[in-house]
């Protein structure tokens, strides 16, 4: 009996912690201050009155679910990654695009692009929740936990370039308007050895004469393709003016977050931190038609 006894306790302990574990996913959105409706609605307002009319092409990001724009200023789509030269690899904290496996929300934020964007919306055990006693990508101050939810940016250029820091590295003096390609993946930390590692996949190697991630997953959903711009805080009142060809895929990867510590300590992007996120774009006055 007594054994039959310390069995349910456990096994209800495990479910207690399990379900611990689950909450911890929405820890960010729970934990920090975030700025009221008003304060996102005034910047959207902003956004439509330095945007619409001025120009400007379509933004990002986006609700990858959603096919609707009347953004009708059109571009040249860049080429296939793999015709492409890789010329930056970042991450953002949570997802700044909603769809797929990252649609829960994770709050306002400080209205300034932290604490903000999309969540990963399913479960890990409560091994891989274990909280990493090391800092991890902890630059700028924040260090990331398992559980995190990230959106890793693959950036590709039509310039003759090589990889490097910043959005720069995709520029070249030669090459005025650039073709840009972003192959966006969602990625949840998880305490994991077992996992992906990220060092394997933001690994670079040349491809028939250009620079390549060829280890991106390929089985993460069918990418949802559109028209768009870069992203960040930096641009939730005014337009960016770069034109990008995106591409998501629908699904979260799970990757080990010790191998994201080793990376940050050491890349050719000199990244070291999680960067904030852009808020959703939702006028459709700003957005592409997608599948048109």
């Amino acid at each position: 009996m007594k054994d039959i006894n310390m069995k349910r306790s456990t096994s209800k302990k495990s479910a207690i912690t399990i379900a611990l574990s689950t909450v911890f996913l929405f820890a960010s959105a729970v934990n920090a201050k975030s700025v009221a409706d008003s304060v996102v609605s005034e910047q959207r307002a902003a956004l439509e009155k330095n945007t619409v009319n001025q120009g400007f092409g379509p933004q990002s990001p986006r609700d990858i679910s959603q096919n609707y724009g009347t953004n009708l200023r059109r571009f040249g789509t860049a080429p296939n990654h793999n015709e492409l030269n890789l010329c930056n690899i970042h991450f953002h904290k949570n997802a700044e695009h909603k769809g797929g496996d990252f649609t829960s929300y994770a709050g306002n934020g400080d209205g300034k692009g932290k604490n903000t964007g999309f969540l990963y919306n399913g479960k890990l055990s409560a091994a891989q929740m274990k909280p990493v006693s090391s800092q991890v990508c902890a630059a700028k101050g924040d260090a990331l936990q398992s559980g995190d939810t990230l959106e890793v940016h693959f950036v590709y250029s039509t310039a003759n370039v090589a990889p490097g820091p910043t959005l720069g590295a995709c520029l070249a003096e030669s090459t005025m308007n650039p073709g840009l390609r972003v192959e966006g993946q969602v990625i949840v930390l998880a305490n994991d050895e077992n996992a992906m590692n990220f060092g394997k996949l933001a690994e670079v190697t040349e491809v028939n004469g250009y620079y390549q991630a060829p280890n991106v997953p390929t089985n993460m959903g069918v990418p949802i393709q559109y028209l768009g711009s870069t992203t960040g805080p930096s641009y939730n009142e005014k337009a960016s003016p770069l034109q990008v060809s995106w591409s998501v895929r629908p699904q979260v990867a799970v990757v080990d977050i010790n191998s994201i510590r080793e990376w940050c300590n050491d890349n050719v992007f000199k990244e070291d931190h999680a960067h904030g996120v852009r808020n959703l774009v939702q006028n459709p006055k700003l957005l592409s038609p997608i599948g048109n």
